[in-house]
C-alpha cells in the first residue's frame, strides 16, 4: 500500500528465510543478511524511528533490544507502540511491574510513547520532525 501510493519502503531478511516470505521482495530497498541479528541492525541503521506494531515474539524482541540501547543511551531515535484496540495493554503493564518491582528504573516510560491508531503515529512523527527535522 506504501508503493501504491508513492512511498519509498525497505526491507530486510536473513538468508535462511528468503524462501519462505511471501511478498518481500516487493521493496524500494531490499536487504538480504547472514542472519536475525544483522537484519535488526540493518532495519536500525536505515531507520529513522521505530514503531511497535501488533505482533509476536519477534516484536517483541526487536522493542526490548532498541528500547534497551535507548536506554544505556546507544540511540535517541523515537519509539512508538502502535497500541491497536489495546493489543498491547499487557505488555505497558509489565512496564509497570519491571518499575514496580524495582527491575526497571521508571525513567524507561520516557524512552516510548503510546498511540493508538496508524494516524496517531503518523501526526506524532510529524510533529518531531517539524521539531527535529534532521532528526527525522
Amino acid at each position: 500500500a506504501a508503493q501504491a501510493a508513492g512511498g519509498e519502503t525497505f526491507g530486510g531478511i536473513p538468508s535462511h528465510l528468503l524462501q519462505l516470505e511471501v511478498g518481500e521482495q516487493d521493496r524500494s530497498s531490499f536487504v538480504i543478511t547472514e542472519n536475525m541479528h544483522e537484519r535488526k541492525k540493518v532495519m536500525f541503521m536505515n531507520s529513522n524511528a521505530v514503531v511497535l506494531m501488533p505482533g509476536g515474539a519477534g516484536s517483541l524482541d526487536e522493542f526490548f533490544e532498541v528500547l534497551t540501547w535507548r536506554q544505556l543511551g546507544l540511540h535517541s531515535k523515537p519509539i512508538v507502540i502502535l497500541n491497536v484496540a489495546g493489543y498491547w495493554n499487557s505488555l505497558l503493564k509489565l512496564a509497570e511491574h519491571i518499575i514496580a518491582e524495582d527491575f526497571g528504573d521508571p525513567s524507561i516510560r520516557d524512552f516510548f510513547t503510546v498511540q493508538n491508531t496508524a494516524k496517531d503515529v503518523l501526526a506524532y512523527l510529524a510533529a518531531l520532525r517539524s521539531q527535529n527535522p534532521d532528526q527525522l
